[in-house]
Order: structure tokens, then C-alpha cells, then sequence
């Protein structure tokens, strides 16, 4: 369902507000595109990586994504402990939003300085589409180490898996199952794996979108 509603977000909004992405710092204007990088660049540091999963998880649009699934959650009355109302809503605001910010720090700062992983996107950028699709979808279990080997993705698979177990914590008894949390594991993964082919392709769709606008 997160899944389905970060897209169902991103269509709604993207007509709106893709002729404002002048400089390219944001997908369609609105999502922040803080990890994309080129194939030659310099390492991160610890305190590039630490700032990096800050600023992702402060943007404006990581607490609108999580009032859109907190919403829609509320809708179907996902985790139905959470009860109704503005109670319920809140309670699902929160863990939407926490799973993002408990995500990002272990994915993109903590296990990526640990074991000194860059988690940034390397865009391809040339080459076929279907080359690029699938260099974009294995980013999820392939990256870089800061020295610029290509190695298993720890970071993003570890990463995930331990914010999906300490999801546990905030989620009512019922949502703590050993499917539930899979679930959440499996539906980060997938979020980030089509995240990686958008950013993959977004300079060549923002090309023909301004030449559209």
C-alpha cells in the first residue's frame, strides 16, 4: 500500500510542478535528489553521509509522503490498533515517518561509515534502456565501496532489514509479525529499487519535459 501511495503522490503532483525544476535539484520539482552522482566523483565522508540522511529525512516532501501513507492507511484502516480519528491519524503519521527517518540513517549514514559503503546513486547515464533499467533496479544489492570497488549492497539490505525489526517497537502487536515486518522490509526495497530508475532517467525525461513546457 506505501508503495502504491508514493506513486499515486508523485502523479498527482508531478504535472503541477514539473515546469518549476529549473536547476534539476529536485525530481519533478518536488522529490529530493540528494544521492545522485556521476561515475567519477570523490568520496563521501562520514559527515557528508551523516548529512546526507539528514536532509533526506527533514525534507518537506519525506512529511508529506508520510501524511499521504498515513492517510491512506487510515483510509483502509491499515494496523487497526491505531484506531481512527486524528489519534489514529497521528499514530500513523508517526510511524509512516519514522520508518523513513530510522531507514535513511541506517542505510545512508550508519552502516555506509561502518562499512565504508557509498550510498549514493551511480547514474549510468548512457546506453541502452533496458541496460540502464537493469543497472538501476541492482543498485539495490550492488554499490560502491568509498575506495570505488563495486561490491553487495550491505548498507541498503542490512540497512533496511534492521529498521523493519526495530519498526517493531512503534507498531502495535498486531503489525509486528514476522509477515508484517517483511512486508515493510519488501516494500522499502522495491521503493528505493524504482527510486534508483528514476533517478536513472530523470535528466532524459526533464529534457523532454521542458522541451514539452
Amino acid at each position: 500500500m506505501r508503495l502504491v501511495g508514493w506513486w499515486l503522490l508523485v502523479a498527482a503532483i508531478a504535472p503541477m510542478l514539473a515546469a518549476q525544476d529549473a536547476d534539476g535539484g529536485r525530481v519533478f520539482g518536488v522529490i529530493p535528489n540528494n544521492k545522485t552522482a556521476g561515475q567519477v566523483t570523490a568520496p563521501l565522508t562520514p559527515g557528508e553521509k551523516f548529512q546526507l540522511a539528514f536532509k533526506d529525512t527533514v525534507d518537506p516532501f519525506t512529511f508529506v509522503l508520510a501524511g499521504f501513507n498515513a492517510g491512506l492507511g487510515q483510509w483502509g484502516d491499515a494496523a487497526p490498533a491505531f484506531g481512527q480519528g486524528g489519534s489514529g491519524y497521528a499514530k500513523r503519521f508517526g510511524a509512516a515517518y519514522a520508518d523513513q527517518a530510522v531507514g535513511n540513517y541506517l542505510a545512508e549514514a550508519i552502516l555506509p561509515t561502518v562499512l565504508k559503503e557509498d550510498p549514493r546513486y551511480f547514474r549510468m547515464g548512457s546506453g541502452g534502456k533496458w541496460r540502464r533499467t537493469k543497472y538501476a533496479l541492482t543498485r539495490v544489492v550492488v554499490t560502491r565501496t568509498d575506495a570505488g570497488r563495486a561490491v553487495f549492497n550491505f548498507s541498503e539490505i542490512g540497512g533496511n532489514a534492521a529498521a523493519a525489526a526495530i519498526s517493531t517497537m512503534y507498531y502495535p502487536a498486531t503489525e509486528r509479525t514476522a509477515g508484517e515486518v517483511g512486508e515493510r522490509y519488501g516494500v522499502q526495497i522495491g521503493s528505493d529499487a524504482a527510486f534508483s530508475v528514476l533517478l536513472e532517467f530523470w535528466p532524459d525525461m526533464k529534457k523532454k519535459l521542458f522541451r514539452r513546457w
